[in-house]
């Protein structure tokens, strides 16, 4: 691929070590990074994508995946952005099994919160008839990356959002003791507050949510 050729020299070539110490000790350790800034690795990549742009809207998929077979972390930025541009309102219904890959490969918050609002929950919006099962699956998968985005994949929704599934969600995993899935909770809530904040305080006042979940939910109230 020319463009991943390119994208790679050109993210060798500005790669700084002294940047990427504190990145990956910031990220836990759980990723090696070439220490590119975000408006210098966003300028690379488009730079790299410009040049290339037929074969990325040709094989986009492939690019992307390709790239996050990478163990750089900047590479799977640039696979999200990818998928996130060209992809949009071009889904086929197979990509629910691309997306969940993605979301259980090099998980973190990071890419797991993007992948959720962005390809999830866009994809969703072209197939909504997909929703129940893809959600389901999602939700009830032992992965608790894939519990965050059924809880996260309608951030930006506002008044589409589907109440009922947003609630229940919260329900559903209210008990749990993962920080990053009452987190979860808690903004998605929180960002419905814009929408309809007193259909959130309405459900959190009988929900019995955990503590970290009420608060983050009820922040901007």
């Amino acid at each position: 691929m020319d463009f991943i050729h390119d994208l790679s020299l050109a993210y060798a070539e500005n790669a700084s070590p002294e940047n990427a110490g504190p990145m990956e000790k910031y990220m836990k350790n759980l990723f090696v990074f070439h220490g590119l800034k975000a408006d210098l690795r966003r300028s690379l990549h488009k730079g790299a994508a410009e040049k290339h742009k037929s074969e990325i809207k040709e094989n986009a998929r492939k690019i992307a995946i390709e790239l996050y077979s990478k163990k750089q972390r900047e590479y799977h930025y640039s696979a999200i952005e990818i998928l996130m541009k060209e992809l949009k309102k071009n889904f086929v219904k197979d990509d629910s099994i691309l997306i969940e890959k993605l979301l259980i490969t090099h998980s973190w918050w990071d890419s797991v919160d993007t992948i959720s609002k962005y390809l999830l929950g866009e994809y969703l919006r072209q197939y909504p008839e997909e929703t129940g099962k893809v959600i389901e699956r999602f939700s009830s998968s032992g992965n608790m990356w894939l519990n965050r985005a059924a809880i996260l994949f309608q951030l930006g929704y506002k008044k589409d959002t589907d109440t009922e599934l947003l609630f229940g969600e919260c329900k559903k995993h209210r008990d749990s003791k993962e920080f990053f899935i009452q987190k979860a909770i808690g903004w998605a809530l929180r960002e419905y507050t814009k929408t309809n904040p007193e259909a959130v305080k309405k459900f959190v006042a009988t929900a019995n949510l955990k503590p970290l979940s009420t608060r983050e939910a009820l922040k901007n109230s």
